[in-house]
């Protein structure tokens, strides 16, 4: 089993800035990719930016230079450091990692973390 816990969502204003990290725990033998998606209210669940086990990252259209993503492997963690946000911004962030674990590979997905942009 694995446990993906977020953090670090929260409400900032225009221009602001949050950072939200990702921790995976439990059987984790290899992490294949890790990272993050947003879905606002109505609208469908969308790449914000991903990582490979080899280090390739990807981002959304969306992002553009604004959002950096990055790990620590050592703590099984990626940070996805936002800047210049705007209300467009605002979403449930989601994590979702794909990890081998004993009996293959799997898709896990956090609970998610509200980040809201607004004055």
């Amino acid at each position: 089993q694995v446990h993906l816990v977020e953090s670090g969502g929260g409400l900032v204003q225009p221009g602001g800035s949050l950072r939200l990290s990702c921790a995976a725990s439990g059987s984790i033998h290899t992490i294949r990719v890790m990272g993050w998606y947003r879905q606002a209210p109505g609208m469908q669940r969308v790449l914000v930016a991903t990582i490979t086990e080899g280090g390739s990252i990807v981002y959304g259209d969306s992002v553009n230079d604004r959002f950096t993503l990055s790990r620590d492997d050592a703590k099984n963690t990626v940070y996805l450091q936002m800047n210049r946000l705007s209300p467009e911004d605002t979403a449930v962030y989601y994590c979702d990692a794909w990890i081998t674990v004993l009996d293959g590979d799997h898709d896990w997905w956090g609970q998610g973390t509200q980040v809201t942009v607004s004055s």
